[in-house]
């Protein structure tokens, strides 16, 4: 059965001007992943995220389960057969070492998930959105079904 990775980027805008405490701080919907990344390959999933992880590698998010302040635009979107819900911060992303490899030193980060991917479209968006409103403030959230 194959596995398809669904979500979202969303970024705080208001974060940096009024602090992270504000009320009128939430999270918004930017982008769908539907439009940015073209393809599903089962060992970047493995990498990002932990999921259908036979690669070996050491995930970066796996299984945080949908943020607590999820923005209205992938409440919308998450439905009930999904599973394996998590998110990973732009921040994170960029204290990654994509030149780590799985288990059996096959794959790096990069080969599978890097900018010369079909996740290249997804990290120029979040890194776009970061330098606009802070690395901490935009985040990437998804799921499985």
């Amino acid at each position: 059965m194959a596995t398809e990775v669904n979500g979202m980027v969303e970024c705080r805008p208001l974060a940096r001007v009024w602090g992270e405490e504000d009320e009128d701080v939430v999270w918004w919907g930017a982008v769908d992943l539907f439009l940015l990344n073209s393809g599903n390959a089962y060992d970047a999933l493995a990498c990002l995220f932990g999921v259908r992880n036979s690669f070996g590698f050491r995930p970066l998010a796996e299984g945080r389960g949908l943020p607590g302040d999820v923005s209205e635009g992938v409440r919308e979107q998450y439905y009930g057969e999904a599973y394996g819900a998590t998110w990973i911060s732009w921040a994170e992303l960029e204290g990654v070492d994509w030149e780590e490899r799985n288990v059996s030193g096959e794959l790096s980060r990069g080969e599978v998930a890097g900018v010369g991917t079909h996740w290249g479209p997804v990290w120029e968006v979040m890194r776009v959105l970061g330098g606009v409103h802070g690395s901490a403030h935009v985040r990437l959230v998804v799921w499985f079904c």
